[in-house]
């Protein structure tokens, strides 16, 4: 049986970044998830500080929240430490990019 943790990562594979196509979790935009008693914590960041979508993403986020039952309430904590690089992404996702 999944942990509530494991849901909400899991419902985060299917947010999609709006620019690049691709899965926020697959990205690297998502640094820690906590949950506790109906409260879920999302440290994210994006792949830009100036990034213009930064709205859109954090709706979906949210949004992706109202799949996991046991989330009741969601923080999204937008950190800029450490930077997002290329590093972050998963290996598939640096293999299909052709990204070393």
């Amino acid at each position: 049986m999944k942990t509530t943790e494991e849901k909400i990562r899991e419902a985060l594979k299917k947010v999609i970044d709006p620019e690049l196509g691709v899965s926020i979790v697959d990205l690297g935009l998502i640094y820690d998830v906590r949950y506790e008693a109906g409260e879920a914590e999302i440290e994210m960041t994006l792949t830009s500080p100036g990034c213009p979508l930064a709205p859109v993403i954090d709706k979906k986020v949210r949004e992706a929240m109202e799949e996991v039952p046991e989330v009741k309430n969601v923080t999204v904590d937008l950190v800029w430490d450490p930077p997002w690089s290329k590093e972050a992404m998963s290996e598939e996702l640096r293999a299909e990019l052709g990204i070393d």
